[in-house]
């Protein structure tokens, strides 16, 4: 995973719980980085798991509700860092259509390397968006923080059905986003 993902996660740690749980959580989990995370090094998927376990065992908070909490985080600081994605993108819907033939492939020109979730898509009403998320991480929750913040972005009133599907290699979803 890019460190991208790790920068994140501790700075919604650390503004949520302070410096002294970013601390706690390195010193439990013992990464193999070090705890030292950059933007552009890549981790291992475990690695973030080991530390959204640990804040989940000292926060009494469940991992889902973390992880959705995270993806929820992520919605601004990507609005932020990424300004261009959003400013391009007319509304909600636009947005979403364009994460794997346009934002990821921007992201794959600078991480080659980088595992990125596939979502497709399916509109049969102008109000009623079906994505379908697959990817060999288990991270639902976060695609659904995700969605929820930037339907926030777009000050876009939305309801999610979500839906788990059996699968053997890894995690396929499907989020009906509809506008209200």
């Amino acid at each position: 995973m890019k460190g991208l993902v790790f920068t994140e996660f501790m700075s919604l740690v650390e503004s949520t719980w302070g410096e002294d749980m970013v601390d706690d959580l390195i010193d439990e989990v013992n990464p193999p980085s070090g705890g030292a995370y950059t933007t552009v090094a890549t981790y291992t998927y475990e690695e973030l798991v080991s530390l959204v376990s640990a804040l989940s065992e000292k926060t009494g908070i469940p991992v889902p509700q973390l992880v959705h909490t995270f993806g929820r985080y992520l919605g601004p600081r990507f609005a932020s860092k990424f300004p261009l994605f959003f400013t391009t993108s007319p509304d909600l819907f636009d947005l979403l259509k364009k994460i794997d033939n346009h934002i990821h492939v921007e992201v794959r020109k600078l991480y080659p390397d980088a595992e990125l979730p596939h979502f497709s898509f399916e509109q049969s009403q102008p109000d009623l968006l079906t994505m379908h998320y697959r990817s060999s991480r288990h991270l639902g929750d976060l695609a659904h923080g995700l969605i929820e913040a930037c339907a926030e972005y777009y000050q876009t009133p939305i309801h999610i059905e979500r839906q788990q599907h059996a699968c053997d290699d890894g995690a396929h979803e499907t989020f009906q986003v509809r506008r209200l």
